[in-house]
């Protein structure tokens, strides 16, 4: 056998034993006289000794051959280290080596496999198969393991039945951009890669299913960030003869469940906000509340003077920075430059710092006086020592700017702690969002999300008033989950695809089997999907996702590892009927 024992297993209570390992050489150190080695393998890393009084010549002159990464198989007696180590696990012992054999010799790493590694992120992406040898590589995906098998334990507790659904379905225009394959039997004629399994798990609940989930790949063909990948992976979930509470209490179970059993912390606050609460509050529809800092507005007292930059903007709105009073002017000026960037796009920041003499000192002290100044005290809940920020403008752009400072200046507080979780529920969107560009509605979520019931003759009248019967599961300021009770009845899905800009021809070619299905007994349901990628991050500490999975794509949608996607040969390209270019 390769091996007796794991890296990682060996104790000061195993003393004497004759074990054999296999791993790969993290490092070793020659004295001469003396060689040790550090064996690693998925488990840990045990210490390997070799000396010319114990040790054979020819042992120890492979030893000193052996460089990193090295595959081998050593046996020998576990002995007590005269040096021990208190950072790993088995650093009372060493294993004295009786017998070396090398499995397999490497190349130089073209980067340390270290924690502090010297490889940047496409080298080692290109090289992900040693970057997972990385300790903390291993325990993310090893997390992610632990998350999926709690999610399929805990569904599964509760009669849900894990179904698989189709990867080439039929393409459609709304959402985003699908990626395609042409079908080589049907010439002319392309699948589509599923964004979401929505509509599968609909017929699923037609057809009497009752509880489903799924752990599923999807694909969506858009512009990439460090959070987003054209594949990722869902907890796809859905549910019959249940209403909106029914769902928002299950999936707030599973979410305590994950968290207490993935990092032993019990949540027991779940708020529930709305979307017009939330974006009025934080200027987002996915707040962090681990910390304050929530919006005031200020319009009603701050358009009083001859300060025409307030007086000539829709929303006037502050937020208290907690201590924020002993920023320096420098460090204010920062904030200023921060918000003026392209990327942010306001025009600059007010300030007013409340004194620990109860007194304020602001940016306008030519226009406001000390009154005036206490009201926005007042109204952001600043208090002693605190500074507020002020900005203003038209609405939409005031509240994505504040909301934005907000989160960067509660990170340079250390407000953001990773290691405390701070979930809640945002309900009740809009149903529709006018696009300008396309000059119609589209789907806040999709379009078989379901109105407010007492809102359907809304709906024929005054489309963009109508809420939605729709919730978004938020975690430390991410979106983890996003879901809906769906529409179930055909007249209601198809007034809410004319909304949409389907003619009822378009509506039938594209949604015909839905509908058809909802005229054989639908029964009422809903459900919600959760990003695994982002949920696993965020319980790992962290907020970008690609270090949970285990090859991803560049912020180009690349595989440099595999150098994909990549061309085909005329030959391919003529068996699927395929002509690029001229």
């Amino acid at each position: 056998m390769y091996r007796t024992h794991n890296c990682g297993e060996l104790r000061i209570s195993d003393l004497g034993k004759q074990v054999t390992l296999s791993g790969w050489v993290q490092k070793s150190r020659d004295k001469g006289f003396l060689v040790w080695v550090d064996l690693r393998d998925r488990y840990g890393i045990s210490q390997l000794i070799f000396d010319e009084e114990r040790t054979s010549k020819d042992i120890l002159k492979n030893a000193k051959s052996l460089g990193r990464e090295f595959v081998i198989q050593i046996t020998g007696e576990v002995i007590e280290r005269s040096s021990k180590n208190s950072n790993i696990k088995t650093g009372e012992i060493e294993i004295l080596v009786s017998n070396l054999t090398v499995l397999n010799e490497s190349k130089v790493p073209p980067f340390t496999i270290e924690e502090n590694t010297d490889g940047g992120d496409e080298l080692r992406m290109q090289y992900r198969y040693l970057d997972i040898r990385r300790d903390s590589l291993k325990k993310n995906l090893v997390l992610r393991h632990k998350v999926s098998q709690e999610v399929r334990n805990y569904l599964s507790s509760r009669d849900f039945i894990e179904v698989e659904t189709p990867y080439l379905i039929k393409s459609t225009p709304e959402g985003a951009r699908d990626f395609v394959v042409p079908s080589r039997m049907n010439e002319g004629e392309f699948y589509a890669l599923p964004q979401s399994p929505q509509t599968f798990k609909q017929l699923l609940m037609i057809g009497g299913l009752d509880k489903y989930f799924q752990i599923v790949k999807c694909f969506r063909d858009e512009d990439l960030r460090a959070d987003r990948q054209p594949e990722f992976t869902q907890i796809d979930c859905e549910m019959s003869f249940v209403n909106q509470e029914n769902i928002l209490n299950t999936f707030e179970g599973l979410t305590k469940h994950l968290i207490k059993s993935v990092k032993n912390i019990d949540i027991l606050n779940f708020p529930r906000i709305t979307y017009d609460e939330a974006m009025e509050k934080y200027g987002c529809d996915k707040p962090d509340i681990r910390f304050g800092m929530e919006f005031g507005n200020l319009n009603n007292v701050a358009k009083h003077t001859d300060f025409n930059v307030f007086n000539n903007s829709e929303e006037i709105i502050g937020i208290a920075v907690p201590g924020g009073s002993s920023f320096t002017r420098k460090e204010i000026d920062k904030y200023i430059e921060w918000v003026k960037r392209p990327q942010i796009g306001a025009s600059g920041m007010i300030y007013a710092k409340y004194n620990d003499d109860n007194t304020f000192k602001s940016s306008v002290d030519k226009f406001f006086n000390q009154v005036d100044l206490a009201k926005w005290g007042e109204i952001t809940g600043a208090k002693k020592g605190d500074i507020i920020f002020v900005l203003s403008g038209e609405k939409n752009k005031v509240r994505a700017q504040l909301s934005a400072l907000r989160l960067h200046v509660a990170e340079n507080l250390g407000l953001r702690n990773p290691n405390e979780f701070a979930p809640l529920w945002v309900t009740d969107f809009p149903l529709l969002e006018w696009d300008e560009d396309s000059n119609k509605y589209h789907a806040m979520h999709h379009p078989f999300t379901s109105p407010k019931l007492d809102q359907l003759e809304l709906l024929k009248t005054n489309p963009g008033e109508v809420k939605a019967n729709a919730y978004d599961l938020v975690l430390n300021g991410n979106e983890i989950g996003g879901g809906s009770i769906r529409i179930h009845d055909k007249k209601i899905q198809a007034l809410m695809l004319k909304h949409l800009g389907f003619s009822e021809k378009d509506a039938i070619e594209q949604f015909g089997f839905l509908m058809n299905a909802f005229e054989y007994g639908a029964p009422p349901h809903g459900g919600i999907a959760f990003g695994l990628d982002r949920l696993v991050a965020i319980l790992g500490g962290q907020e970008s996702i690609r270090d949970f999975i285990a090859f991803p794509k560049n912020n180009s949608g690349r595989d440099v590892m595999i150098n994909s996607p990549s061309k085909l040969d005329d030959e391919q390209l003529n068996e699927l009927n395929l002509k690029i270019g001229s």
